[in-house]
């Protein structure tokens, strides 16, 4: 029975992972603070007698009680529309988080993974992004506190991994969607949304950028994986096939049976124009790699939206 932390848990990814990690042996504790987060994600664990809920902002020491084996770091902000309005709420969960995360890893010899993003690797130059591409981002653009931040949070953790022998990972997570999604401002969601209410569906510039998409379920497989392996380096967590966002949106469309129209709106600033992970290392190191197409994803997640309109 291992005691896991799982920050960030009442997020998208985060909720998902404490239901795999709460059907097992063993004691889940999850920490969020509820600011994009949603209590409501945790239905089919809350009240189970292993899993317990602490609202707490990981930007604050964290105080728990006893032996930890895992911590796995997922607090963050996560759309575009957030990194504008809140620079200092996006930047400081990925720091300062990590920093107090990666001491309560170090006091409690818990092997530690940081969900990175592949916003580290900006406005890729190098397609498919590998995880030896060092990037091209704009540091002190909109971005830069998520982009910014991630980066730093992967040096601190192989920082703590050098010097103080810590067990860290480090997953960068590409586009990941799926049910519990919530409405804010992100493509698969946005997408969704507008099509199943008959809106426009607002695509940013052409729509020849380029994105891949991972199903959550899929995704929460890969980050377990990580955490059960060795491997210190980072690992790119994603769906090689890629996408043009125009696509997208037509597939969107399919999928729901919607009408609506598609509406072209202004670039967003430093918005990459392809995006596609070589996920080489976690084939062969976690023997993993995504298992649902998108249009199955696709259909799960519009479901979803569907039955959290009716309040069901």
């Amino acid at each position: 029975m291992a005691r896991i932390i799982v920050t960030g848990g009442a997020g998208l990814i985060g909720s998902h992972l404490c239901d795999r990690l709460a059907s097992g042996p063993n004691e889940v504790i999850c920490v969020d603070n509820l600011s994009t987060g949603s209590r409501a994600n945790l239905s089919q664990v809350e009240g189970k007698p292993h899993f317990f809920f602490q609202r707490h902002e990981v930007e604050k020491p964290l105080s728990i009680a006893g032996e930890v084996d895992q911590i796995y770091h997922l607090a963050s902000l996560a759309s575009p529309p957030d990194f504008e309005k809140k620079p200092v709420e996006t930047a400081l969960p990925n720091s300062v988080g990590t920093y107090h995360l990666l001491e309560l890893a170090r006091a409690k010899k818990a092997r530690f993974v940081f969900a990175s993003t592949s916003e580290v690797y900006g406005d890729p130059l190098e397609h498919p992004q590998r995880e030896s591409y060092r990037g091209n981002v704009s540091i002190t653009g909109p971005r830069g506190p998520y982009d910014e931040s991630k980066r730093f949070g992967e040096a601190l953790s192989l920082a703590y991994f050098r010097e103080h022998a810590v067990d860290v990972g480090i997953a960068r997570i590409f586009n990941t969607y799926g049910p519990r999604m919530p409405e804010d401002g992100r493509v698969v969601s946005s997408f969704i949304t507008q099509a199943l209410r008959g809106e426009p569906i607002t695509v940013h510039g052409d729509g020849a950028q380029t994105r891949a998409f991972c199903y959550v379920a899929d995704l929460v497989d890969g980050l377990v994986k990580l955490m059960e392996s060795e491997e210190p380096e980072p690992v790119n967590l994603g769906s090689p096939t890629e996408i043009t966002v125009l696509e997208l949106a037509k597939k969107v469309k399919h999928v729901t049976g919607s009408s609506s129209p598609i509406a072209h709106a202004a670039d967003r600033t430093d918005d990459p124009e392809r995006r596609q992970p070589d996920i080489t290392r976690a084939r062969e190191i976690l023997k993993w790699e995504p298992s649902t197409g998108l249009d199955e994803g696709l259909r799960k997640t519009a479901d979803f939206f569907r039955r959290k309109a009716k309040g069901s």
